[in-house]
């Protein structure tokens, strides 16, 4: 099953793409699964239901968490996480209520994740590739999952229509809700892919909230964004969780 596991709904303050749209076009993109990660917030999930829909698609609610230590796409029954959490605080936290945490966008220039954290090993799912960063800073993020065999996935951080879809992680088992999707999470059912997209339209500066686990700016830096070189169109199948 294909995934987009990283897109924000218009409740980011940064996007302008409706829930409507991310659930109009899904399949038409490819996708089995979409993952809405708004900045800071599950609100969405007052307006979807989550799990299949009635044209196959499974939607995942979870969301952008934003700490001094980088960013993280968080899922599970987290909807009231506090604010201004530290990266430890934050993965403990997930940990212990049997969720799942993906490093968002490692290497994107401003916007890292500290090494520390996979040194650790208190993080090891790592979004591989990412549709709105360089290609420099995918290819940083797959030395990175190779060096220390961790998990990789794959999102779009989708925040326009153009953009939806253009990464995607690969679950290698049937996901009909929330837990099953963690579960295949903390398990390394999954693999980072390359969608056979066109190009998306280099995306605009849009300031997001930069308040404790509220966002960040939510573009992409200069250069071209997302592909990483020519051969890493999909990963290898990742390693169960430790």
């Amino acid at each position: 099953m294909l995934f987009d596991i990283h897109v924000h709904s218009d409740l980011s303050p940064c996007s302008h793409l409706p829930l409507s749209d991310i659930l109009k076009h899904a399949r038409r993109r490819g996708l089995d699964g979409v993952c809405i990660t708004d900045h800071g917030t599950m609100a969405v999930g007052s307006s979807v239901r989550e799990g299949v829909q009635e044209d196959g698609l499974c939607v995942i609610v979870g969301m952008e968490y934003t700490t001094p230590q980088g960013d993280f796409l968080v899922f599970g029954p987290l909807e009231h996480l506090p604010q201004g959490l530290d990266a430890q605080d934050l993965l403990a936290r997930v940990d212990c209520a049997g969720g799942a945490a993906v490093a968002a966008h490692p290497f994107r220039p401003g916007r890292s994740v500290l090494e520390s954290v996979f040194t650790a090993n208190a993080c090891r799912l790592v979004e591989a590739v990412n549709g709105r960063n360089p290609a420099a800073a995918n290819e940083q993020a797959l030395a990175l999952i190779r060096r220390r065999n961790l998990v990789g996935l794959g999102g779009s951080d989708a925040h326009s229509l153009a953009e939806l879809g253009r990464m995607a992680t690969r679950i290698h088992t049937p996901v009909h809700g929330r837990n099953d999707f963690i579960r295949a999470l903390r398990q390394g059912r999954c693999q980072h892919h390359v969608m056979p997209l066109p190009p998306a339209p280099h995306p605009l500066a849009q300031a997001c909230p930069t308040g404790p686990g509220q966002g960040h700016m939510g573009h992409a830096p200069a250069g071209e964004p997302g592909l990483p070189a020519r051969g890493i169109a999909s990963g290898e199948a990742s390693p169960a969780l430790r």
